[in-house]
């Protein structure tokens, strides 16, 4: 398992939370959540089952990793998540 990703982001005046975490190789899923004040507004998942074996699953991971919470980030700010 690999350390995850945090970011705070404001947005139109107010804040919100991107977390990306790895599951692990027992259970090979990226998941992306996006919070507002705690709550979950948006979620993404991506399995890896198709690299696990691979001998840079670990630099393959972060890479996905890094790109889902970058994609979370764009929509927020291109207001996919947002009402305004």
């Amino acid at each position: 398992m690999l350390v995850g990703y945090n970011t705070n982001v404001p947005y139109k005046g107010t804040l919100y939370h991107v977390q990306t975490e790895d599951n692990g190789l027992k259970n090979p899923v990226i998941v992306t959540l996006l919070y507002i004040k705690g709550t979950i507004l948006s979620s993404k998942k991506i399995s890896y089952t198709d690299i696990v074996s691979s001998p840079d699953c670990k630099e393959k991971v972060r890479e996905l990793m890094k790109e889902q919470h970058k994609t979370m980030m764009k929509e927020l700010i291109n207001g996919k998540h947002t009402s305004s």
